[in-house]
């Protein structure tokens, strides 16, 4: 099997504060550009081979992957399964703003995550099986040495790692993913070795 450097997008408008990104379409901003940069060379610098790109088919995704594809030479995949997740009517709203429409699921989606699914939207368990038929899409049929980029998203990259670490997806909040954060994953799939989890070393000082 091959190794999967996962990466999340860089920096764009409402991670902070926070909003319900999710499907919305936004732009990298300055910081987030000039992170996909410094990941672009972080990644050459570590693996100067890369066979293929993918990532999720938003703009800020597809920005960032261009930033690390073209250190190779490499166009990148936009693939629907590494979309973000669904928050259906919760797209563009505050965390207090959820808070207040929707209180009773607001209180699960902080305590119980896994038994929520958003008004119009998906759950975990979907984004889970969906995130899934990607690494298998992405990594079948791939030979052992070759090394494999995906960029994707916070909620993308989580679940994904989860299951390839075992996690009940009670535990959604456990793993951090910062933006353009790097992981590294040898055999992803029955016989993974997780490498590295959100490393952002490569951002210091931005």
């Amino acid at each position: 099997m091959p190794t999967l450097l996962l990466l999340r997008h860089g920096d764009v408008p409402g991670i902070s504060p926070p909003t319900f990104r999710g499907r919305q379409e936004l732009e990298l901003t300055d910081r987030g550009r000039e992170q996909a940069r410094r990941t672009a060379e972080r990644v050459h610098a570590g693996w100067p081979e890369i066979a293929t790109i993918y990532c999720s088919p938003r703009h800020r995704t597809v920005a960032t992957a261009q930033a690390v594809g073209g250190r190779f030479g490499l166009v990148p995949q936009p693939l629907p399964e590494f979309d973000d997740l669904d928050y259906g009517t919760w797209h563009g709203l505050s965390h207090e703003e959820a808070r207040q429409r929707w209180p009773e699921q607001w209180a699960l989606w902080t305590s119980a995550p896994e038994e929520v699914t958003f008004p119009e939207g998906e759950n975990l368990a979907d984004l889970s099986a969906r995130v899934w038929r990607g690494l298998r899409k992405v990594t079948d049929g791939v030979q052992s040495h070759a090394v494999i980029v995906v960029v994707g998203h916070d909620s993308t990259n989580r679940i994904l790692l989860m299951q390839l670490l075992g996690m009940h997806l009670r535990f959604y909040r456990t793993l951090a993913q910062d933006p353009c954060c790097l992981n590294v994953i040898d055999q992803p799939g029955a016989s993974t070795q997780v490498r590295l989890v959100n490393s952002t070393e490569h951002l210091r000082g931005i």
